[in-house]
Formats: C-alpha cells, structure tokens, sequence
C-alpha cells in the first residue's frame, strides 16, 4: 500500500503542478497591466534570496532524478543541484519535471516490497528505499505547494486554481 500510495500521489500532484505552470506562463507581471506570454512569470521572485517557480521546478525534477531514478532504481546520479537555483530564465523546466516524476513512479510502482529496509546511500545521506520515497513524496508535497502559491499570488484574484469542491466538502 505504502509503494502504490507514494506512486499515486506523485501522480495526483502533476496535473495540479501543471495547472499553477500553466497559469505563471499567462500571468499578469509585477508591472500593473503588463501580460506575459513568454514564460518569465514562471522566472519571477520577490527578491534575489527567494526561488522562482522555475527554480524549485528544477530542484524537484533533480531531487526525484536523484532519490528515486538513481537510488533506487540504478541510474546514473548527474545532479547538479547548485544549478537548480541559480537559474534565471531558463528554458521550460516543466517538461523534464514531467518525465522524471512518471519515470519515477514506474520504479515506485515496480521496486519489491521485501527490499524496502535495505541500507542504502543517497546524496551523502544513510537511508533506505522506504524513507528515499517518503521524503521524495513529502519534498515534493512541500514544493508543489509552494509554487501553486506563487501562480495564485502572480495570477491575481482570476487565477483559476482550485483543486477541490469546497460547496461538496462542508
């Protein structure tokens, strides 16, 4: 239950990331009236000690690449996490993001139950399988809210994001 739970919120939290990058490609910039077409609301911080939505887009597709497809499942560990923040303007972070997390959910859904106690190493820390996707899915939880907030805040009071039916859950 836990590895199809883990898969499934993985999945549950795509489209709904999907939806925030799709409203910070159309969002309204800093400058009152101005529409952004090109992308750099998903660019946009409140200062340069903050992450833009692009930035933790990156940091999610690195941290899932190298928790999950790496530690878990063999591949190669090429991530270069200082580059997940430094970025500034980018190309489109979403796609890769994309591939990476239902690369990741098919190892989930794939790894054996019985080798989730198993010590293993990943990004310099002691853990096992089980805490590997418990902290991936719980990261990832964490960030996906911090960038729907961002495409709330930068798609003004018509942002049109919602996730649940508030009316049918009261």
């Amino acid at each position: 239950m836990f590895l199809t739970d883990s898969a499934a919120y993985l999945r549950e939290y795509l489209p709904r990331l999907k939806t925030a990058v799709d409203v910070l490609r159309c969002a309204k910039g800093a400058e009152a009236g101005k529409q952004h077409t090109d992308g750099d609301a998903l660019w946009w911080r409140p200062h340069e000690n903050c992450n833009s939505a692009g930035n933790l887009l990156l940091h999610l597709e690195g941290n899932v690449r190298q928790w999950i497809l790496h530690g878990l499942g063999g591949a190669a560990d090429d991530r270069g996490r200082s580059a997940e923040f430094s970025e500034r303007d980018g190309a489109d972070p979403w796609p890769a993001l994309e591939k990476t997390a239902r690369a990741a959910c098919r190892v989930i859904d794939e790894f054996p139950r019985d080798r989730l106690d198993e010590p293993l190493e990943i990004q310099g820390f002691s853990t096992t399988p089980l805490r590997a996707i418990y902290h991936v899915v719980e990261h990832f939880s964490w960030h996906a809210g911090q960038i729907v907030w961002i495409a709330k805040a930068r798609g003004g009071p018509e942002h049109g994001i919602a996730f649940y039916d508030d009316a049918a859950l009261e």
